[in-house]
């Protein structure tokens, strides 16, 4: 128990896995949120407001972690509004704990924005990198929340004498309800409302995401990474790329997800139709589906983020990432992808969450 961990953004895909993952390793783990509905009982909660110092600081008082894990943030209507409250966040939250002078690592989650841009220039109007992307490529002239937050933990490691790692997923794969950037989730709860119906399960992206090869990181393997960062000493002050390891195209996944439902699919057909046009009408849909099979009365839109589904599945351009960081320094981990996505899925038929 010399480890303590402080999962911050601890009811989210990220930091919900996180957490289990620590306190499975033997780690005193506590998880921060606004709403720390945490059901994992070995993970100690801890309700708090980044954007309020003196709230983190009521909340942090008895809490004295070694390692912190930063995984969230909020999202807000542009980049320059986004940039001002994620830093903040990071800012208080360092500060707070800087007093404690207890803190010897700090991870943090960002993602390929970094490398393609913030949402603004998600659908095409940017300069894309060569894939697959690598984790020398230099910071674009974009404005970008991540960067800010980056920077917001370079300024308090030199501070405080702490040692950082950035780690940078592809979509993650993994169960949260009520996140706001939940693929699997939402391609669950589409595919079930296509076989309600009768409809096909039709391709909501670009040609060039259809086509190209992709690739995507599992929750399980980013805790993996993470906790191998924070513990070993050749892995300090790094930023690392982290994916399953395998690629596909969705021109061969698409079908495979559509095939476990049991549902018709259909590709690209030269027209992009969007999952939150899709969706948009479904609400009621998807209520008669929780009392039909008895599910958990979740709203439509408290499971799926279809805005988030299209804009990673709406790139003019293949994303794959390379690795190369961690995996000289032995960072082995694997995970098939298909193995990702029914592993998911089950799980949310296990819970009752999907039919």
């Amino acid at each position: 128990m010399d480890r303590i961990a402080l999962v911050v953004g601890a009811t989210g895909i990220t930091g919900s896995n996180l957490a289990q993952e620590l306190v499975a390793q033997g780690w005193k783990t506590y998880g921060l949120a606004r709403h720390p509905k945490i059901e994992k009982s070995d993970v100690f909660p801890v309700k708090a407001d980044l954007l309020d110092p003196e709230d983190l600081m009521r909340a942090l008082e008895t809490v004295y972690p070694t390692h912190i894990f930063f995984s969230t943030w909020m999202r807000q209507d542009s980049e320059t509004a986004n940039i001002e409250v994620n830093s903040r966040m990071v800012r208080n939250l360092l500060d707070v704990l800087s007093k404690k002078n207890t803190v010897e690592h700090v991870a943090l989650v960002t993602g390929l924005k970094h490398y393609l841009g913030p949402f603004e220039a998600y659908v095409g109007a940017g300069v894309f990198p060569n894939t697959p992307i690598r984790e020398e490529q230099p910071r674009l002239q974009y404005p970008n929340f991540y960067y800010a937050q980056e920077d917001e933990i370079y300024r308090a490691a030199d501070r405080d004498g702490f040692t950082w790692s950035i780690h940078r997923p592809h979509t993650v794969i993994g169960h949260a309800i009520g996140n706001l950037m939940n693929l699997g989730v939402t391609l669950a709860v589409y595919a079930s409302i296509c076989k309600e119906t009768g409809k096909k399960m039709l391709w909501p992206g670009s040609e060039a995401q259809w086509r190209g090869l992709s690739d995507v990181t599992d929750s399980n393997i980013l805790a993996q990474q993470l906790i191998w960062a924070a513990t070993n000493k050749a892995a300090k002050n790094m930023a690392f790329n982290i994916v399953n390891g395998d690629v596909f195209r969705w021109n061969w996944m698409w079908g495979r997800i559509a095939q476990y439902f049991g549902v018709e699919s259909e590709g690209f057909n030269g027209t992009v139709t969007p999952l939150a046009d899709q969706l948009a009408n479904e609400s009621q849909t998807w209520q008669d589906i929780v009392k039909k099979y008895g599910l958990h009365d979740h709203e439509l839109f408290e499971l799926t983020s279809p805005w988030h589904t299209d804009l990673d599945l709406g790139r003019p351009i293949e994303v794959m990432v390379d690795m190369a960081n961690s995996r000289k320094l032995g960072f082995g981990a694997y995970q098939n992808t298909e193995d990702s996505f029914i592993k998911l899925f089950e799980q949310l038929r296990l819970e009752r969450v999907i039919p």
